[in-house]
């Protein structure tokens, strides 16, 4: 056991866009945290950082969990308060990438800096070994770059990079404090520029740019082909590039050209030409409104390099192209783009033949295994595959072939020759005994730091071996089964689309329950992917609705009820895992379960105002209780009618924290940062709670309900909404009945109630709403769209 000190406290030093945003997740974390900027020359010392903390609350997406948390965050300037960078654990440079800057910065704060802190820098391409330079020889063994993706939050690689002389210790424990208390997924990159993600991911976006106006594409046809269509990010490329900021690509493209003088492709390292005249002439991207894209009113319009305007986009797919993107086949999709006529298909065979051959090339000299480069750009990029994965999945030995001919036909972007290790008969890089390393020409299994023990299902490479445990009981929608080595706690499991709410999945709730009461510790709620649950099956209840039958619609509520009353009276434990969306009756199921354990990134909320009905599954009933039981004194009713409007509008809270706040997630339920231990978080609370001596709450319970007094309130609350044109007629409808179920039905204010009788409440205001034309219009348009209709 390494003994090492915890990190209690940490300190940002730059509060510009990444400092300060690295601050708010460290916030987030429940780290506390002090972020410093330059003292301001006009009013307060603090003005500038006090400044920065407030413009987190106008970014979108969300820095912060929830706003309030921003006044955790310490202000702090390097005139007033270097002093307290004694008692800071990790601190974190976050300053513009000047190394003359950095290295007055370090000399600043170096005589601060206590005996066991760790100084990592968040630099995205400067050498480590240089910056280890300027700071004094005694802490240059707890120095390392830690680098971060934007926006922080939500992008989850961190690059850890070392430089020949930090202390392995220290890269251990802060990897798995990354890890487990920031939620990040850590990749450990060599000290080359721009490390693993940016090193690919830009030299990816030059060799499209350079491909696009090799083969005349529109930028809009590049990003139809280089987004979902390959499981990349929609934004794809160009519209990428317009909000990363084309200023910024120009910075990173330059620092590729200064840094790189022997790399075989230094030749494509240039401005492309459109870049150049863009930011030139001040567009940007996103932030001034203009890039290769503009949006006017409503309307996206797209440079046209021939006239220099804004034009609208009609731009469509060729035939071929269109049916090559619908092949499910790997090997044969590379296979149709290699032997394509069409200038897409073209198009993308050069893009993957450049992108691979770079990545084999470079793979020795930037990363310990081909694994940290799939992960960087999964976990960095957004990408579904990492490169190596894509060509694997491709058929290798093949792909290798196609490549080789390209260089050898002057095809390529460059004729450096593939590496040798690619054509020695492997079927690919990555195996279930781990990943190819090109510098040791060894397999490189997986990281042994004990943090990754609490992984139990994490995300798989392409050629990994899955763990699937042990299935005790399957049906078609759901599968009850156990972890490998954990075998006390059962898990369901949903297969339902998008793992909604079929009478499949309530028949598995029960024979969960029924199942984990015989002989387990208790049962967990686990989705193998996101979203944890989108709620009722809507197909199925609206064609009750439309053949009008109300008995098939009453045993579906009625099934549901039960179902969810049976996990909050197991006679075991019964957690919800939730990450990800955990909507509707997703929500009602997580509410009703003995604990939540929920991952920071989950988006909770009862949303069914949004297809004319209302939650029928215990939603209101449970927001009824927590009005009285969450209110330490007073009058319980403001805080009913906090809920009351979250439903009415169809609030979905934007994270865990929020979700807190909004009365879904208890004091109780666990917050955890990193999705990946969600699992493992859930099965330790279910043996914990069990072994505490578990009872589950009494079930003769009332409650005094608002009532009346209640209702009439909520109704005058709609009736300024409908006149501010915020709401239509229908709303007001659906809004009354929810209404009427939250505060208990027309009876006197303060009576007291059981359960059943706001269930009861529930089930037969759900089965109204169902029988209007309206709300089957609402179901209809959400089923066809996706999205709400407001009628």
């Amino acid at each position: 056991m390494s003994h090492h000190h915890p990190i209690r406290k940490a300190a940002v030093l730059g509060a510009g866009v990444m400092g300060a945003q690295i601050a708010a997740h460290l916030v987030n974390a429940g780290i506390d945290t002090l972020l410093y900027e330059l003292p301001a020359k006009q009013g307060k010392p603090n003005d500038l950082v006090t400044a920065a903390i407030r413009r987190l609350n106008k970014l979108k997406p969300a820095p912060l969990g929830v706003s309030e948390i921003g006044h955790q965050l310490q202000a702090c300037n390097y005139d007033q308060h270097l002093e307290l960078l004694n008692g800071c654990d990790l601190i974190i440079e976050a300053i513009a990438e000047r190394m003359d800057w950095k290295k007055d910065l370090y000399e600043k704060v170096a005589p601060h800096i206590n005996d066991h802190a760790w100084i990592a820098s968040n630099t995205s391409g400067l050498s480590m070994t240089e910056l280890s330079g300027a700071l004094p020889a005694a802490l240059r063994t707890r120095f390392c770059g830690v680098h971060f993706f934007n926006p922080p939050r939500y992008m989850k690689l961190v690059e850890l990079i070392p430089h020949e002389n930090t202390n392995q210790d220290m890269l251990d424990n802060l990897e798995a404090f990354l890890t487990s208390f920031v939620g990040k997924g850590v990749v450990r990159a060599k000290d080359t520029p721009n490390f693993i993600g940016n090193r690919v991911g830009v030299f990816s976006m030059l060799a499209t740019m350079h491909h696009t106006s090799e083969f005349g594409l529109g930028f809009e046809i590049v990003d139809q082909l280089t987004g979902p269509a390959i499981k990349r990010p929609k934004s794809a490329t160009y519209r990428t590039a317009d909000v990363v900021g084309l200023d910024t690509m120009q910075h990173v493209i330059s620092t590729m050209q200064n840094t790189l003088p022997d790399d075989p492709w230094k030749q494509y390292y240039q401005v492309p030409e459109t870049l150049g005249k863009l930011v030139e002439a001040g567009a940007l991207g996103q932030k001034s409104g203009a890039g290769f894209y503009r949006k006017q009113g409503r309307v996206i319009k797209v440079l046209d390099t021939g006239s220099g305007d804004y034009v609208q986009s009609n731009a469509q797919l060729s035939d071929e192209i269109q049916i090559i993107l619908k092949e499910r086949d790997p090997a044969r999709r590379m296979a149709a783009l290699r032997n394509g006529e069409s200038t897409e298909a073209r198009f993308m065979w050069a893009m993957f033949r450049d992108l691979f051959h770079y990545c084999a090339y470079h793979l020795g000299e930037i990363a310990d295994s081909a694994r940290q480069v799939d992960q960087a750009m999964r976990w960095g990029y957004g990408w579904g595959f990492g490169p190596f994965e894509n060509w694997q999945a491709s058929g290798w030995q093949q792909v290798a072939e196609w490549i080789q001919q390209d260089i050898s036909a002057g095809k390529a972007m460059s004729d450096a020759p593939l590496p040798a290790w690619v054509n020695d008969g492997r079927d690919g890089v990555h195996s279930p005994q781990g990943s190819f390393s090109a510098a040791t020409h060894e397999l490189v299994p997986r990281s042994p730091l004990a943090v990754y023990r609490r992984q139990l299902q994490p995300e798989l490479l392409v050629g990994e071996q899955p763990e699937p445990g042990n299935t005790v009981e399957q049906a078609d929608d759901w599968r009850l089964w156990t972890q490998t080595g954990h075998d006390d706690v059962l898990i369901l499991s949903f297969k339902s689309k998008m793992h909604s709410i079929s009478n499949g999945v309530i028949n598995g709730i029960h024979r969960g329950v029924s199942l984990a009461e015989q002989s387990y510790r208790g049962l967990v709620i686990w989705q193998s992917s996101e979203p944890f649950c989108v709620g009722a099956d809507l197909k199925g209840a609206l064609e009750l609705a439309v053949a009008g039958d109300l008995d098939g619609l009453r045993s579906m509520i009625d099934g549901f009820q039960k179902s969810v009353m049976r996990l909050k009276y197991s006679q075991v434990p019964t957690i919800a895992a939730v990450r990800g969306m955990a909507l509707g009756g997703g929500c009602e199921i997580l509410m009703q379960c003995s604990r939540t354990v929920a991952a920071f990134e989950s988006y909770i909320g009862l949303v069914e105002v949004g297809v004319g009905l209302l939650p029928g599954g215990g939603g209101l009933k449970e927001l009824a209780i927590r009005s009285v039981e969450n209110t330490k004194a007073g009058d319980s009713f403001p805080l009913l009618q906090q809920y009351y409007q979250q439903v009415a509008m169809g609030k979905v809270a934007g994270s865990a924290l929020e979700a807190r706040k909004f009365g879904y997630l208890s004091e109780r339920d666990i917050i955890v940062m990193n999705p990946d231990e969600l699992l493992y978080t859930a099965i330790q609370q279910a043996r914990s709670m069990h072994d505490s001596g578990f009872r589950p709450p009494i079930s003769n319970k009332t409650w005094p309900v608002a009532g009346d007094v209640g209702v009439a309130t909520l109704k005058m609350m709609l009736a300024n909404m409908l006149e501010g044109h915020f709401i239509s007629e229908h709303d007001i409808e659906i809004g009354t009945r929810v209404a009427q179920v939250i505060c208990g039905g027309e009876i006197d204010r303060g009576t007291a109630v059981n359960e059943q009788w706001l269930l009861h409440q529930e089930q037969e205001h759900f089965l109204a709403l169902t029988q209007l034309e309206k709300t089957q219009q609402r179901i209809q348009h959400m089923l066809t769209t996706g999205k709400p209709l407001r009628n």
